[in-house]
This record gives structure tokens, sequence and C-alpha cells, in this order.
């Protein structure tokens, strides 16, 4: 009898141009949203969406490669596309881990955001529905 071989999830994604395509495998961490003044500036929109994959579990696979990093923090670099300008990626200094936009990802729906980062400097119109969080007990 064969033995079953255990493939993680693999997750692919790119930027609207297609010039940075990635693949990370694993299982997503931490869907959230985030209303910090970085990430709403950067968006223009009230949130942006971010999931975590482990650095080492992310490969770019584009033309390209990887995106053009910008510091918006001493310790925190956003990644872009310089051609049409989708942002990407967030990355700490020393953090093992790499988050990346929801919707740059082709299966975006299957991912709900289960928290909120800066929640109390959102819009004070925006109303929304977070996902229950699997990691959390009540």
């Amino acid at each position: 009898m064969a033995e079953s071989i255990v493939v993680p999830d693999l997750w692919t994604g790119h930027c609207q141009c297609g010039d940075h395509a990635y693949e990370a495998s694993g299982i997503p961490n931490d869907p959230h949203l985030c209303s910090c003044e970085h990430c709403t500036r950067l968006s223009g929109a009230p949130a942006m969406a971010w999931v975590g994959f482990h650095r080492d579990a992310l490969k770019w696979t584009g033309p390209v490669g990887e995106p053009t990093y910008f510091s918006t923090w001493p310790t925190l670099h956003r990644g872009s596309c310089q051609r049409c300008r989708t942002q990407l990626t967030s990355v700490a200094d020393g953090s093992d881990m790499i988050m990346v936009a929801i919707f740059s990802l082709s299966r975006s729906a299957e991912l709900a955001p289960v928290g909120h980062s800066y929640r109390e400097e959102a819009a004070p119109w925006m109303a929304f529905t977070l996902a229950p969080d699997p990691q959390r007990r009540t």
C-alpha cells in the first residue's frame, strides 16, 4: 500500500499587472483588517485586509520577482509593484511572517478577517462583522 503524501495548501497571488506573482504554502495566519494611518493612506480605503505566511513559505514567481519595498516605520516595510502600484506585502524586521494583501490572492474569498488592527482609528461610519477566530476560545 502506497503512503499518502501530505502536501501543504498552496496559495497564489499577484499584483494587478502580473509583474509580481507569488506562491505561499501552508496555513494562512491571522487574516485581519488594519485601519492604521499607513494602511489607510497607502490603500486610499478605510482598511486593508492582510494575512500572514511564514517568510520561507513564500516565493516570488513573476517575471520581475520580489516587489520594491518602502519603509512606513523604521521596522516595517511595504512591498508594492512599481508598474501598477498594487500594495502586496508588509514585513516587520525580525518577524518570521510576511503579510500579504488578502485581495492579491487568487482565492481571496476563502479568507475572512477575524480581527481588526487599529479599529479605534477606523472611520466612524465603517461597520462590519468579523469572522469567528478558530484560534480564540471564549
